[in-house]
């Protein structure tokens, strides 16, 4: 259920105070040329495991698989982008899922091919 409002306040307030079965949406991304002839569909939920290249920011053009899915913060980590934190430790850089590009998919089971065929442009 989408919000009714224009505020841009009610609509941060609507992103951060989401339900999980909404928040699933917020971590959509494109797929590449590749997977969209193949599948026939433009987005899908980014997941553990899937391949995926950055097209913006300061990893640009960096290609990993996808290491954490954060369902709270709708950001996700990619293998390679980290950064150092005080103590000089890496750790992972989060990354808005709109911003990366799905090359390959992880694993197609029952539930990610459900969400394929129900989008699948016909």
């Amino acid at each position: 259920m989408a919000p009714k409002s224009k505020k841009p306040s009610k609509q941060r307030k609507f992103l951060y105070n989401a339900p999980l079965h909404l928040r699933h949406k917020f971590l959509n991304a494109p797929l590449s040329k590749e997977l969209r002839e193949k599948y026939g569909v433009k987005r899908l939920p980014v997941r553990k495991g899937d391949t995926v290249k950055i097209v913006r920011g300061k990893f640009r053009g960096h290609e990993g698989t996808v290491a954490e899915v954060d369902l709270k913060k709708a950001r996700i980590h990619v293998d390679g982008a980290t950064i150092e934190n005080a103590r000089g430790e890496p750790v992972f850089y989060p990354i808005h899922p709109s911003k990366v590009i799905i090359t390959k998919l992880g694993e197609v089971d029952k539930v990610r091919q459900k969400i394929i065929d129900r989008r699948k442009v016909k």
